[in-house]
């Protein structure tokens, strides 16, 4: 932006000094006999009414040399000036290859990001690929690993219910042995008792008996 600002600025005065040196030759007229073709540098040459502008300037009451120095002056600042700012502009052969250049560099820049977006794109399919792969491994460790844990505790289970079956079957047959050994000892206590029972009532009958029989004989005797 800099550089198409001063290239501008420069053109105007390139301008600027043509209508000058334009208005100068319309006030001479079209009797001139002297005119000058400078060369800056050797590359390029540029024509200046010299004779025009020491007429315009002795007019004005300047004198004849200081009118030519003036003038030399006058046209060798007038020719750097536009030898520098013929070399600030760009031919349009010259215009047409930067542009063509910069829509190859335009061109390769797009190509470039569109290369890294699919490479981009395709590596990014990939991981995806291999994280649900991942994903769906670790989902399958997970199942078989719960699996695991749920056969095991299953297993544990049963064998705890079965060793608690186990363990209320002995029970039970420990409680109906100890049952039944209850009831044999209540048995053979009621048999010993109905014995005792009978053996006090035969003892008692003998007692009874005997003291009748004692009675009877003190009776006798008193009697």
């Amino acid at each position: 932006m800099a550089a198409a600002a001063v290239a501008c600025r420069r053109g105007l005065l390139l301008q600027q000094l043509q209508q000058q040196l334009w208005q100068a030759h319309r006030w001479v007229g079209p009797a001139r006999s002297i005119s000058q073709l400078v060369k800056t540098n050797g590359r390029r040459a540029f024509l200046v009414d010299t004779l025009a502008l020491v007429r315009k300037l002795e007019s004005q009451g300047v004198p004849t040399k200081q009118a030519e120095a003036i003038t030399s002056a006058i046209t060798e600042v007038l020719n750097d000036s536009l030898e520098s700012i013929s070399e600030s502009f760009v031919s349009k052969a010259e215009m047409q290859k930067a542009e063509m250049l910069q829509e190859s560099n335009i061109s390769k820049f797009k190509s470039q990001v569109q290369s890294s977006q699919e490479n981009h794109f395709s590596l990014l399919q990939r991981e995806t690929e291999k994280l649900r792969g991942d994903i769906d491994k670790m989902r399958s460790e997970l199942k078989y690993e719960i699996d695991k844990v749920t056969a095991g505790q299953r297993l544990d289970l049963n064998l705890e219910r079965g060793r608690i079956r186990d363990e209320l079957a002995k029970q039970n047959e420990e409680t109906t042995e100890l049952t039944t050994k209850l009831d044999k000892e209540i048995h053979s206590l009621k048999a010993q008792l109905e014995a005792a029972k009978y053996d006090v009532i035969k003892y008692c009958i003998g007692t009874i008996v005997s003291i009748s029989a004692v009675g009877l004989a003190v009776l006798r005797i008193v009697m």
